[in-house]
């Protein structure tokens, strides 16, 4: 009988000191905890543009910054058929009745008036042109890692200037502003 107590005490604690070796086995090792990584959030900026020197044309914009990345959408309406051009300008002042209180076309480099991207320079407000269809309608688009939303960076800083849509073509040519004509449409890029 001594025998057979001893005998199941043995089975349970080998069985028991099994048992521990796999759990302990199966517990995955410690290690060091990586640092976080920051994952910047989107910022977005809509705001509405209003009709100038006597036109119709009025839309909204929507800035939307995300990963370096700073995308516009411009939606318009109540513009002539055919092609117009779109800047961004100096100050978000549209107070004035022609929109000359936003002033000249943003240029924070020095650069002299062009397309967008090419070698012999551009303005970073030189946006371009785009065409409204029979309706007056146009939606704009651009992405560029050439701005910015609020950062502090002058040379890339959208804030607190405005957007301009003009009656006329940006020939991309003239100084300082490419000739694109009157002012139909204004709104400043504030929070």
């Amino acid at each position: 009988m001594k025998k057979i107590v001893l005998l199941s005490l043995l089975t349970v604690l080998a069985f028991t000191t099994s048992c521990k070796k796999d759990v302990k086995d199966a517990v995955e090792p410690i290690i060091e905890a990586e640092k976080p990584v920051k994952v910047e959030e989107a910022i977005r900026i809509k705001f509405a543009l209003s009709p100038k020197s006597g036109s119709t044309v009025k839309g909204n914009v929507e800035f939307k910054q995300e990963n370096g990345q700073v995308e516009m959408i411009a939606y318009l309406n109540g513009l002539n058929p055919g092609e117009h051009a779109i800047h961004i300008h100096k100050t978000a002042d549209c107070s004035s009745d022609d929109g000359k209180s936003s002033g000249g076309h943003w240029n924070p480099t020095g650069q002299p008036h062009g397309k967008w991207g090419k070698k012999e320079g551009y303005h970073k407000g030189d946006i371009g042109n785009f065409v409204a269809d029979e309706n007056g309608d146009a939606v704009v688009t651009k992405t560029t890692d050439q701005w910015c939303i609020g950062c502090g960076d002058e040379t890339k800083d959208i804030l607190g200037k405005a957007i301009i849509v003009h009656e006329g073509v940006d020939d991309f040519k003239s100084q300082p502003s490419g000739a694109a004509g009157t002012r139909v449409s204004c709104g400043g890029i504030i929070k």
